[in-house]
């Protein structure tokens, strides 16, 4: 299995300006001929560029060093030097890139082929036939070629996903996902069986979809780091959609409702933009005959504060197509209130 890692560190360097070249022609009967040195090549830039063939930052984690080609320097007869090749560091899409130093960020990638240019090339130097002038016809200058940039980058891989499945360990999310769709996620009864967020491609009517992640990890105090849940909340902030499982199983002893609190008190401590998101509340193993009566006593919780409630099992099935069909027609209304207003321009009426 692929390790899955979010986040790296990068050293970039653009490659530098050749120098310029000081020459002379030098021909038969041509006792005196003027400056022929040609310029330098420009040095590679170097690109961070969106790969969706990409699903993780850790080949960034074995090479963490990057270096454009240096631009050739020039030669006599006018010869320019050749310039060095850009240098292109791919990452998944949905990596966003900071400076190290500053912490600020640079650029967000989130679509295939998208590109952000991080270091430039040091400029190729002119060579002397670009300084001959009528008082001086035969100069010995040149430039040097222009110094590489450098800079140390910090990526950090935000899952692009339009639901994330939210809940306490065990509470049966990666059953939920590993059901409507084809993602495999490890799953076993003990906390913390997956350790990565899972993606999957869920369809729900007329052949659309929605792409869903299990988010990992996340328990009280996830906000300041216990758990695996500060590693993963970040996934969570991309999503349109949460989808709140909640543990209704009598041999954990937990209650669903205290859950719930618990974890919307993460969201918010973590980012109060995760609180605002829309949430859809799936109480979980109702193919439990005491789970039956437990979403009874939490069912009017849920409906007092207009949140949606779809009961389902994990291990059955049951209530799994409504809680996809509810899922898909939320996120298509949340993306006609996101769409921008087109405005139309009223034509003045013909008499």
């Amino acid at each position: 299995m692929v390790k899955f890692i979010d986040e790296a560190k990068i050293y970039v360097r653009s490659g530098a300006g050749g120098n310029g070249c000081v020459s002379f022609r030098r021909e038969k009967y041509v006792p005196r001929g003027g400056p022929n040195g040609g310029d330098g090549g420009d040095g590679g830039d170097v690109y961070v560029i969106a790969n969706e063939n990409m699903a993780s930052l850790l080949d960034h984690r074995y090479r963490q060093h990057y270096r454009a080609k240096r631009g050739e320097h020039g030669k006599g007869k006018d010869m320019h030097g050749k310039n060095g090749e850009d240098l292109y560091v791919p990452v998944p899409p949905g990596t966003i890139i900071r400076d190290f130093e500053t912490g600020e960020i640079i650029g967000d990638l989130t679509k295939n082929g998208e590109t952000l240019l991080v270091a430039n090339g040091g400029r190729g130097g002119k060579g002397n036939a670009r300084f001959a002038t009528s008082t001086n016809q035969a100069p010995r200058n040149a430039e040097p070629g222009g110094e590489p940039e450098e800079r140390t980058l910090l990526l950090e891989l935000k899952l692009l996903a339009d639901v994330g499945i939210i809940g306490f360990p065990n509470a049966g999310k990666s059953t939920l996902i590993s059901r409507i769709s084809a993602a495999r996620p490890k799953v076993a009864d003990y906390p913390f069986t997956t350790l990565v967020p899972n993606l999957g491609v869920v369809s729900y009517v007329d052949g659309k979809t929605f792409v869903v992640a299990d988010i990992p990890g996340i328990i009280e105090g996830a906000h300041e780091g216990a758990g695996l849940g500060l590693q993963f909340l970040r996934h969570v902030e991309r999503t349109k959609l949460l989808v709140h499982v909640l543990d209704l199983s009598p041999m954990t002893g937990r209650d669903p409702v205290d859950d719930f609190e618990t974890l919307n008190h993460e969201l918010k401590s973590y980012s109060p933009e995760l609180y605002e998101k829309p949430q859809i509340v799936a109480p979980n193993k109702i193919d439990i005959t005491e789970s039956r009566e437990k979403l009874e006593e939490i069912r009017g919780y849920f409906e007092k504060r207009n949140i949606p409630i779809f009961p389902i099992s994990g291990a059955t099935g049951e209530g799994l197509k409504e809680l996809v069909r509810e899922t898909g027609k939320r996120l298509e209304e949340i993306k006609l209130e996101e769409a921008p207003e087109i405005e139309t321009e009223e034509w003045p009426e013909i008499e």
